[in-house]
């Protein structure tokens, strides 16, 4: 037993109170309704930790980053961002774990830095991930239109959304299994695909061998210098999109002392064996010239995964490829909807909007605030259907800034939850988990995505210039500085001051019996299981 589960057994005197859910009856009494349940297994916190990170961001998004950056540019942004997005999680680990609470990092930037913050993070994270329903309702019906032409797009896009209401009303285990099972098969995919990369480069498979000719082109590993590496970087943030789901729901998860740290140290072993070893096979095995590469954002039969497969001699790999694709649209529609109903809920609970939106079903899910969410991104959705389609272009391009921003966010509001604890006098070692390198992985954070969100859009302003393509490349800036602005003008709060904060309301009181449970359940294991488990845990 370590000695921060120690202190935390001794310390820990206060329950996870903001988990439940009041109502008022007409007569004016309170009564509880039904709460938030605790459904989430670690093997479904391990896999939302991954699922949130693998997507169509990899799947077709990956060759546009080798054609914008090279090769060698490709490995090296991702391989930036993903050490970004190990900060990140990091630092939401050491404040999700001392307080799991649904919605934690828009409550967390409310309680220790800004209650502006807080509302605009919040806000903006919602609706990230309303409008993500939209973008996947919309992609749903274009992978269906690669098989059956006959049918109306939009027929397929309803029925998404009616099977995304029906796992989000139920019990959110339904949720957890579900995204277990389809990261299961993100898995599978990624590790077929490395493989089969590695036998493609080297000729294995009676072809020609490649080697790393790709990377000795004319221009090199990086053909457009730093400025193809930075375009990496957005690319790369829309694909690393969703990691911070696990702060989402560590207020449903069973034992959050023990699942959200292992879930958070297992990020940069997936980040090394997913993107950057995808990013490598992709750039070893096609050319950065392939004009493929750019088509392969918006068609499945050209995607870099398809490509490499079909070079292995797989003539079905683009129906393969199209079917994975699908169900990791649903998947993302899925997490989409869950990510927004339990950010609407903490908005409710904070606060923020009708408190109606805080009410639980007796399933344990924000009923409202899930139909709503689906609501919203119904209305996304409909926006791709009349005029040119430039706001529904506004609304897709606001996912990529709005999680950066939330990255940013989180990073400031852990600078100034440690300042806090040393304001008032509590040792960072009576903390479940530890973030390491503070502060420096916090200013790292700080700085690159400050650096990313101010110049992305660079391109934008080289003549020709257009004010809708300027407006959409800084559509999630925009909307973030109106809801900070406008909430402080309206409400005035003041900046939450470090001897101020609350370091008790919504910490987990953890017995000796559950953590004792813990550890004699892993020293009965004999040792090879617990070998074999532990590398599971670091692949799956």
């Amino acid at each position: 037993m370590s000695f921060n589960e120690k202190v935390l057994k001794e310390d820990y005197a206060t329950s996870l109170a903001t988990s439940e859910s009041i109502v008022n009856s007409n007569d004016g009494d309170q009564q509880h309704a039904h709460q938030l349940k605790r459904g989430l297994k670690s093997r479904h916190i391990a896999m939302i930790a991954l699922g949130g990170t693998i997507g169509t961001g990899l799947f077709m998004s990956s060759g546009k980053a080798i054609a914008a950056g090279g090769p060698g540019g490709a490995i090296v942004g991702y391989g930036i961002v993903g050490i970004l997005v190990f900060c990140v999680m990091m630092s939401l680990g050491e404040m999700a774990t001392y307080m799991p609470v649904h919605g934690s990092f828009g409550h967390f930037a409310g309680r220790f830095v800004d209650p502006s913050l807080g509302f605009m993070v919040s806000v903006l994270y919602w609706c990230n991930w309303a409008v993500g329903v939209a973008v996947e309702l919309t992609g749903v019906a274009m992978i269906m239109e690669f098989w059956i032409t006959s049918v109306n797009s939009v027929i397929w896009s309803v029925i998404c959304l009616v099977i995304l209401v029906l796992i989000n009303v139920f019990a959110v285990k339904g949720y957890g299994e579900i995204e277990y099972w389809i990261s299961f098969v993100k898995i599978l995919t990624i590790v077929a695909f490395i493989i089969i990369g590695i036998c493609v480069d080297t000729g294995a498979l009676g072809g020609v061998y490649i080697g790393v000719s790709n990377f000795h082109l004319e221009g090199g590993a990086f053909p457009n210098g730093f400025l193809g590496v930075f375009n990496v970087f957005i690319t790369a943030a829309f694909s690393y999109n969703g990691v911070e789901m696990v702060g989402i729901s560590a207020g449903e998860t069973q034992n959050p002392h023990k699942t959200i740290p292992s879930a958070v140290k297992q990020v940069f072993v997936r980040i090394v064996l997913f993107y950057i070893l995808s990013m490598l096979i992709i750039g070893l095995c096609i050319p950065y010239t392939d004009p493929n590469l750019l088509d392969g954002s918006s068609n499945v039969a050209v995607s870099p995964f398809t490509l490499v497969f079909q070079m292995a001699g797989a003539q079905s790999a683009a129906d393969i490829m199209n079917a994975i694709i699908l169900i990791t649209m649903i998947s993302a529609g899925n997490s989409g909807v869950y990510s927004s109903s339990r950010t609407l809920m903490r908005l409710a609970e904070d606060g923020y909007v009708p408190k109606f939106f805080a009410r639980v079903n007796r399933f344990g899910v924000p009923i409202y605030a899930v139909l709503t969410s689906c609501f919203v991104g119904c209305l996304a959705f409909l926006t791709s259907l009349f005029g040119s389609g430039v706001v529904f272009t506004w609304l897709t391009r606001l996912t990529s800034l709005a999680g950066l921003i939330t990255w940013i966010s989180i990073s400031i509001t852990h600078v100034r939850f440690r300042q806090g604890l040393a304001a008032q006098g509590r040792p960072v070692s009576a903390l479940p988990y530890v973030a390491p390198l503070f502060p420096f992985a916090d200013i790292f954070v700080i700085v690159i995505g400050v650096i990313v969100v101010l110049f992305q859009g660079y391109q934008e302003f080289i003549a020709p210039i257009s004010a809708a393509n300027v407006i959409g490349s800084y559509i999630g800036l925009i909307l973030a500085l109106v809801l900070y602005i406008g909430h402080k003008a309206i409400r005035r709060p003041a900046f939450v001051k470090a001897a101020d904060m609350d370091f008790e309301t919504g910490t987990l009181k953890v017995s000796n019996n559950d953590i004792d449970a813990d550890d004699e359940d892993n020293a009965n294991k004999p040792l090879w299981k617990r070998w074999i488990n532990k590398v599971i845990n670091i692949i799956a």
